[in-house]
Parts: structure tokens; sequence; C-alpha cells
């Protein structure tokens, strides 16, 4: 049948409920348990004979006549209904009327089958929403990839190891908040509408504000420069999970609409940072997984091991024979180019480019340092190379799952290096930072020195070794024609 025929079917069935005078779609329901709490308590139920009310979608039916057999799903379990001819009421409306895929709910008694099997002895039975569509046979569920994502919730709905994996992602953000709570940081919440995008390489998404009557952007860290401004305020620590937005290319990777953690600790500095840091990835892991070792791409990697310190100019040095912090730009370019790195507009990009050809063969987890000043325009300067910042990056499964940084506190340094990043702007690179002179002046006021953190939702993809839009519940698509 088609998918017209069957919704026509469905339609008519749906007639045949209203004429009975049964609610198709009624706004309450008398489940008195849930599916689980139905099965963890049968024996008892079964013994005394307590009747019990459960509810769910109908996600298989067997039988005819005198005898039907309807499995039920409700989220926290499913269970077996038994619909008899001398016991159920109305089971020749339910045999001419429901489908698979319809919510109903049932009254009955706990029982067991000639096999054993833990079941609800159906006496009554109610429709609560009558399904117009059918859902995919369990055994074969979607099969196409894209309906897939564009079905996402029948998708979950028939794979239980997807529904699984979201699970794993509300814990793994839980087990974030849980961390950074245990250690007296406040949660706070910073805008994501802004006049000034700022705290990241991106480019932004413009709209426009109707009753102020101006175009402002979507924001492209996770309250970076906000929350600094809440370490003047004199909060010690302070973090945010929450959604940014950056209107960049896809791929396994990069995603434009994602959740991002950033975090501000006042008198922390790179160092102690980075011990933070791998605890932090360690509690996530046993606190999710209970395991510390996850396969990643063509990678192993083993959270329980002592993480390595690579150095980014070193690096760059011994694959490409080029020093990232004394050559020049058409050098560095020159490189890049030959390197495959792709179209560089600069040294910045090109230093960038070069980097990330290296990285994908580092398993990790390791801890990337000595930035160039040039690529972290926030980050303090290194005391050891001025050339160079306090600046990690978390390596992991070739690719950095993680940054980190002492914060740049300086307002006169702050206010070159923004002034360096627009010259970038004006000669095309729209990634480069924009000059935020209120952010300069909040600095003005005196900034304790301090450790920021940011990682985003890419490393709960990682931990699942999923390419990062399968690891979301609803990617964005483009619409269908």
């Amino acid at each position: 049948m088609s998918e017209a025929d069957i919704r026509s079917e469905r339609t008519r069935k749906l007639e045949l409920l209203k004429e009975a005078g049964m609610e198709a779609y009624p706004a309450k329901s008398a489940r008195d348990t849930s599916i689980a709490d139905f099965l963890a308590d049968f024996d008892a139920r079964e013994k005394n004979g307590v009747e019990a009310t459960i509810a769910g979608r109908i996600m298989a039916r067997r039988g005819q006549g005198g005898i039907i057999f309807a499995d039920i799903f409700d989220g926290t379990g499913r269970a077996q209904v038994v619909l008899q001819a001398e016991s159920t009421a109305n089971i020749e409306l339910f045999d001419k009327a429901v489908d698979t895929g319809d919510f109903a709910e049932f009254t009955g008694l706990a029982f067991k089958t000639k096999r054993g099997e833990q079941s609800l002895k159906a006496l009554s039975w109610s429709m609560l929403s009558k399904s117009l569509l059918p859902i995919p046979d369990e055994w074969f569920g979607l099969k196409d990839e894209e309906k897939k994502l564009r079905e996402r919730d029948i998708d979950i709905l028939l794979n239980p190891e997807l529904r699984a994996m979201f699970v794993r992602r509300a814990k793994f953000w839980q087990a974030v908040r849980d961390f950074y709570l245990s250690r007296d940081f406040l949660e706070v919440e910073t805008p994501a509408l802004e006049t000034m995008p700022g705290g990241a390489d991106a480019r932004p998404f413009v709209t426009h504000h109707n009753a102020l009557d101006i175009d402002i952007y979507l924001r492209i860290s996770c309250g970076e420069l906000w929350q600094k401004r809440l370490l003047i305020a004199g909060f010690p620590k302070v973090f945010e999970i929450g959604r940014i937005f950056r209107n960049e290319g896809q791929s396994r990777e990069h995603l434009q609409d994602y959740t991002q953690l950033e975090s501000y600790e006042a008198y922390a500095d790179r160092d102690s940072g980075m011990k933070f840091v791998k605890e932090l990835y360690r509690h996530v892991a046993k606190a999710v997984y209970g395991k510390y070792t996850f396969e990643m791409g063509n990678h192993t990697v083993d959270f329980a091991e002592e993480w390595p310190v690579l150095d980014f100019n070193e690096l760059i040095r011994n694959a490409f024979d080029i020093d990232p912090l004394t050559a020049s730009e058409e050098d560095l370019m020159h490189a890049a180019s030959k390197a495959g790195a792709g179209d560089v507009p600069n040294k910045e990009r090109a230093a960038d480019g070069l980097w990330k050809k290296i990285r994908k063969s580092i398993a990790g987890p390791a801890f990337l340092t000595g930035v160039p000043i040039y690529l972290s325009p926030l980050a303090k300067r290194s005391a050891q190379n001025s050339d160079t910042t306090l600046r990690i990056q978390i390596i992991m499964g070739g690719s950095e799952v993680g940054n980190g940084y002492s914060e740049l506190n300086d307002p006169q340094e702050q206010r070159a290096r923004f002034e360096e990043q627009q010259k970038l702007r004006e000669q095309g690179d729209d990634e480069a930072q924009r000059l935020d002179t209120e952010y300069l002046r909040a600095m003005e006021y005196g900034m304790p020195p301090a450790f920021g953190f940011g990682v985003s939702e890419r490393l709960f993809s990682f931990l699942e070794n999923k390419p990062a839009h399968e690891a979301q519940l609803f990617p964005l698509l483009r619409p269908k024609t």
C-alpha cells in the first residue's frame, strides 16, 4: 500500500473509534504505573491480584478475533498485553481499529502466559493517540541514512542503541556539570545574542534585531569575554554549558550549532589547568562509560596513561623544515600550499594548516603547547619564549578536543592584539577577532590572573566514535525539495 492509502485506511479506523464513542486523542490518561515499575512489582501484583493500568505505543500485535497479543513500549520498558474475548471489553473494536504505532492504555491483571512470559491480562483498553502513519518494521528499521536523520524520532524509537547513546549524552553533560559544581564553580548564563562576537576565531551568523533596529550576532563562544568580565566582577570560578553558533563548513568533526563548555578560574594558570583538565576528562570517561580506553577513528586513546606535552613549533619544524616563529608570511604560505593545506590568506592560517596536517597522526591524549602569539590573541604571553603563549590544546584521536590558556589580563597588550586581529579582518580574514572596546574597558578596571578552558560536544562524539552530526539529536539538514 502507498503512504496515501495507509493514511486513508487509518483515517477510516479513526472514524470507527468516533462512532463507538471512544476519544482518539484524549487529554488525560488513567495510567497509574510505568511498564518498568509494573514488571518490577510483577510477582506481588500477580499474587495479590492487584489491577494496573499501563500505557504506551503498540510496537507489535499478533492474533485476531478471540485472542490478541500486543507489545507496548512507554520509554521505561516493554510489556506484552493479552486481550481475550471472554475477559476484555471492546476487543472487537480493538481488532478493527487499532494498529501498530497507536498509543493505548490497558487496565488488567498481572499473569504469566503458558510460556512463562510476564504479561498484562487486559480487562479494558482505550485509545490515547491514533497514528495515521505506520512505524517501520522493528526488525528492519530505517535503512536509508538520510531518512534516519530526517526522521530521527522514528529511528530513535526503533534503535535501542541509538536511544542509549542519547541517554549517555545527557549523562556526559551532567558529569561535566557535577565535576565543576563539586569544585565550587558557579554556573552562569551569558548572552547568546551579541553586538560584538568574540572569544574565538570563527565566522558568526548575523541577524537583525527589530526592536533595536540593529544587526546582531549569534555568539561564537560560550561567553568567553562575558565570563572574564565576571572574574572582574568578583566571581572567582564560573562556567557555562550552552549553545554556540559558527557559520562555517560541515565535516565529520564540525557543526554550526552545538553545545560548548567554557570555564574560568581566577588565580589559576595553564600548569594547574593541565591537571584540572586531565581530572575532568577522566571523571567524565569513568562516570559515563566506566572505562578510560576508547577507539577514536584509527586511534586507540587511553585517558589513564600519562599525557605527554608536545611543542607546536618543534612539531612543525620537524615535519616541514620551517619555523613558524621566525619564517616570513610568504614562506609559511608556500609551505602550507606545498603540504596540501589549502588556500591560506595569511601566515596565521598557514601555520594552523600545517599543524592540522600533523595532528591527524597523534593518538593522544596529549597537551599541545608553544602556540605562537599570532594564533592566540586572548592568551597570556610565555615568560620563557615571548613569541609563544601559555596555551594548551588537548589532542586525541588526531584532532583538537579542548582548548585552554592562562588568560591575558593586560588591557594594553590585549588592545594591541585586537588591533592586529582587526588588520587581518580588513585584509579579508573573516575569522579574525574584532576589537571589543567594551571588554577592554572592563579589563582596565583590573582582571585577576586566570585559567580559561573550553571543550565542545566534539568530545562526546569522539568518545562515541561517531561523526559529530550523528551524535546530535536533531542535526541541521537542508529542507527536502
